[in-house]
């Protein structure tokens, strides 16, 4: 919703947001109210309960307790957002408005979510594949000073520069939830109530390869058989190799049988053709396909131009 109203935005996610403007109905833009790209946004918009899927986040949207919409409608009202004509019955936990609410996002996800779904999958698979490594060593220092520049590990704190306030987060024996966000821009963010379950929301690093956006029909991804006439053999085997977890360049050497420099040297090429994304960890450069490199292995739904993954 933050991404859909910042023109800043428009240089990644230009094609997608022009999209979803077009599509979006009316009655689902009043969402928009309830998250300003810009201060403070209702924290009822995220539940916890959303790490289980879009169901569990409407379940736990609509059992919200009347004290919490009250809390953070008041909170959005003091900024002089203007807030929908249903925010005074949400407030008071009427029933019909919550159902509304909810009804909303459902549509609101169809209509600006899921038919990118599966290449933002994709492309969240990918990031965690890069911090899976660090955790696999127990590096969790490294983990945290890599995640993104906006996120500074300090000993036992973890700093957040340029949030707009000063102030501390305790987690007093709670855990806390890093999430890469596909659509995040510009500066890592948290939940502005401490009360709440710590969550820290960072955005992912885009590639610059272009990403299809589907059509009402999708799109026939190419065949594997066919793979080797496309792109050659050895960069059909590397793509092939690579699917489903991240390699470094080593690794995908052998598993490819050919030497790291020429591995090197067509991961480059299929880098530049938007089928591969590449993360230096350490010393170590890890390869992942992209959204497209899996539609063009026929394993996912193939994604069209304007949204950059």
């Amino acid at each position: 919703m933050h991404t859909l109203q910042t023109a800043a935005a428009a240089a990644v996610f230009g094609g997608w947001r022009r999209t979803v403007r077009r599509r979006l109905q009316t009655h689902d833009a009043q969402l928009l109210q309830l998250a300003p790209p810009v201060g403070y946004s209702a924290d009822f918009l995220t539940p916890a309960a959303g790490a289980g899927g879009l169901d569990a986040g409407l379940s736990a949207l609509l059992s919200t307790p009347r004290r919490r919409f009250q809390h953070d409608l008041l909170e959005l009202s003091r900024t002089g957002r203007r807030l929908p004509v249903w925010a005074r019955s949400l407030a008071d936990g009427d029933k019909e408005a919550v159902g509304l609410l909810a009804r909303m996002f459902r549509s609101y996800f169809d209509t600006a979510l899921a038919p990118w779904w599966e290449g933002i999958r994709a492309r969240f698979d990918a990031e965690r594949t890069v911090h899976e490594r660090y955790l696999a060593q127990g590096d969790l220092p490294g983990l945290l000073g890599t995640l993104h520049p906006g996120l500074v590990w300090r000993g036992s704190v973890l700093v957040i520069p340029g949030l707009g306030d000063d102030r501390d987060v305790w987690l007093e024996g709670r855990g806390i939830l890093i999430l890469p966000s596909y659509f995040c821009w510009g500066a890592p963010t948290l939940l502005k109530d401490p009360g709440l379950p710590p969550v820290v929301v960072y955005p992912m690093a885009h590639d610059t390869a272009p990403c299809a956006v589907p059509g009402a029909d999708g799109a026939v991804p190419v065949r594997p058989r066919s793979l080797d006439a496309l792109v050659g053999r050895t960069r059909a085997r590397i793509l092939t190799t690579v699917a489903g977890h991240g390699l470094t360049t080593s690794e995908l050497a052998h598993g490819v049988g050919v030497a790291p420099a020429t591995v090197s040297h067509h991961a480059t090429v299929l880098r530049e053709a938007g089928l591969l994304s590449t993360r230096r960890i350490g010393g170590s450069v890890l390869h992942t396909l992209t959204p497209l490199g899996l539609a063009l292995l026929g394993e996912r739904p193939a994604l069209g131009s304007g949204l950059v993954a």
